[in-house]
């Protein structure tokens, strides 16, 4: 019994852990990457359609990130979508494909996306952390309910513990990688 919460709350807290990747690889860095526009939605056809599902990215040069739309009549609406994100980028249409320039960031908005990179990691410790409090609650009840012994109960509060430890340590890991890239010059 223990070990099915444990698996639950392993598997919830990987979950955590991924979400946080995909937050942390939308924050732009100095270089050009394609995960920058995989969050973008355009209007097509009065539907909100992933950006991914509407063209074709890739990186030809560092700081360059060209999408090659498959139906042509998408340029204008992809354009306004990236034009309206936070990104502040600005794409150029030559009919055929949409350029996008990555300009050099400045110091200013590098501290800016650290402080970004700190707030994305501490709402993930914060989710595993509700996931170890959903967790201890199960135990307890199960305790409660004299399903399980004592002992058996503090050692799953303990071993709870470790796996949330893990899973914070490796959020603070995530985030210092990502701070490294956005302070790369």
């Amino acid at each position: 019994m223990i070990q099915d919460v444990l698996s639950d709350a392993e598997e919830r807290m990987g979950k955590a852990m991924g979400a946080l990747h995909r937050d942390l690889d939308s924050i732009r860095t100095g270089r050009a990457s394609p995960t920058l526009v995989d969050r973008l939605t355009v209007e097509y056809f009065g539907t909100p359609t992933p950006l991914n599902q509407l063209a074709g990215v890739s990186v030809p040069e560092p700081r360059l990130l060209v999408i090659q739309p498959w139906d042509r009549g998408t340029m204008g609406a992809i354009e306004k979508a990236i034009l309206k994100s936070e990104l502040n980028l600005n794409p150029s249409n030559d009919g055929q494909v949409i350029r996008i320039a990555i300009p050099a960031l400045t110091e200013e908005r590098r501290k800016q996306l650290v402080k970004l990179v700190h707030n994305h990691v501490e709402d993930g410790k914060i989710s595993v952390r509700n996931v170890r409090r959903d967790a201890v609650g199960s135990v307890r009840e199960l305790l409660n309910e004299r399903m399980i012994s004592e002992d058996d109960g503090r050692r799953g509060e303990q071993q709870i513990e470790e796996l949330t430890r893990r899973f914070v340590d490796e959020a603070d890991r995530i985030g210092r990688a990502k701070e490294r890239d956005v302070l790369e010059v």
